[in-house]
């Protein structure tokens, strides 16, 4: 991160606005903030927008970012210029953004989770053929037994995914929402499916695929987040290869070829190969579209040198925008023009915003 670190002690109100570090629940809260403040975690210093409630009621009802027909007639309805609009709009839009302390915490317990669950899962695997051959998923289907560990494992699988489904719209937002909710939704789908006809084999085989890459992910976001750029770099480069192996290369050539072809070697489709195959068919395009976006990150990583940002994050806008102060000194669409840091009270720009606020539209 190469934004401007706080000037304020932690935990100051123009470091964190209120409701953004009250937001993380309970087991984050109090493992993951003591953590970060550790390890030098620092959220950055945002100004906090005057009360303004024009703006305020436009922002929750309407939408964060105004068009510019919009936002010059706001103007003209608070006294105010278009760029100290478009400043309370920023402002507004960073304060609602989560804190770096908020993305640390919740970056720390996942990371905890994949890595419990992956060394786990390969500690329960380790000693069945199944983890080796994967043709052995269907020896002696469906009368298969089911051993105590592989059952808790699983149980731990479904209750995680559940609860990211769950909290995932009150998490940090990122550009790939839909697909989160999709990925989650079709792995809950088929945890549940694969334990309801016994293909806990080839299920737990797709569970310890998916979290061998995702450990590695939540601890460059959180050396990311410390501002230690080497190990958070050589982390990603890492996690990319390990993420291309088993979500492009292994899932494919060993799951999907598995499931397709193998399952019915000696006995026809049925219903749950169809339904099955479909699913795991969703999971790969998901993951074909995520190494997308690695790519992109990875292509920026090598022609700059370092990782600039996750293309997935809602970026924290600066206080200033580029050619604000030349509109500053534009007329407004509707023909009132603004002085720089001027808010008359009299003549008619003041009469014209007190025709708007009455609903009524300025003669052309």
């Amino acid at each position: 991160m190469e934004a401007q670190r706080s000037r304020e002690a932690y935990g100051h109100t123009e470091v964190s606005p209120p409701g953004l570090t009250g937001s993380v629940s309970p087991a984050p809260r109090f493992v993951g903030m003591p953590l970060s403040r550790l390890l030098g975690v620092r959220n950055h210093a945002r100004r906090l927008v005057k009360p303004n409630a024009t703006l305020e009621k436009y922002f929750v009802t309407e939408g964060w970012k105004p068009k510019e027909p919009q936002m010059a007639l706001l103007a003209a309805q608070c006294g105010l210029t278009l760029q100290q609009t478009q400043r309370w709009f920023r402002r507004r839009r960073n304060q609602d953004r989560p804190c770096l302390t908020k993305k640390f915490c919740e970056a720390s317990w996942r990371f905890a989770f994949y890595l419990c669950s992956f060394f786990g899962g390969l500690s329960i695997l380790y000693h069945e053929s199944w983890l080796w051959t994967p043709a052995m998923c269907w020896d002696s289907y469906p009368n298969q037994p089911l051993k105590p560990a592989l059952y808790y494992w699983y149980l731990l699988e479904l209750s995680f995914y559940v609860s990211l489904l769950i909290t995932l719209p009150f998490d940090v937002k990122r550009k790939d929402f839909k697909e989160q909710v999709a990925h989650h939704f079709v792995t809950i789908i088929l945890i549940v499916f694969s334990y309801s006809a016994n293909l806990l084999r080839i299920g737990s085989l797709v569970l310890l695929l998916h979290d061998a890459s995702d450990y590695l992910l939540e601890a460059g976001k959180m050396f990311n987040y410390t501002n230690r750029r080497k190990v958070c770099d050589a982390l990603f480069i890492i996690f990319s290869l390990v993420f291309f192996y088993t979500r492009l290369v292994l899932f494919p050539t060993q799951i999907l070829y598995t499931t397709y072809y193998e399952s019915i070697a000696e006995w026809s489709p049925f219903f749950g190969y169809y339904f099955f195959n479909v699913l795991l068919m969703v999971l790969q395009l998901l993951h074909v579209f995520w190494s997308c976006l690695i790519l992109r990150m990875l292509y920026s990583f090598l022609k700059k040198g370092r990782m600039e940002k996750d293309v997935r994050s809602d970026v924290e806008e600066s206080d200033s925008s580029e050619g604000e102060a030349v509109q500053e000194h534009l007329p407004l669409k509707n023909g009132a023009a603004h002085r720089a840091g001027a808010a008359p009270t009299d003549g008619p720009r003041s009469r014209l915003a007190g025709r708007l606020a009455n609903g009524h539209t300025p003669a052309t």
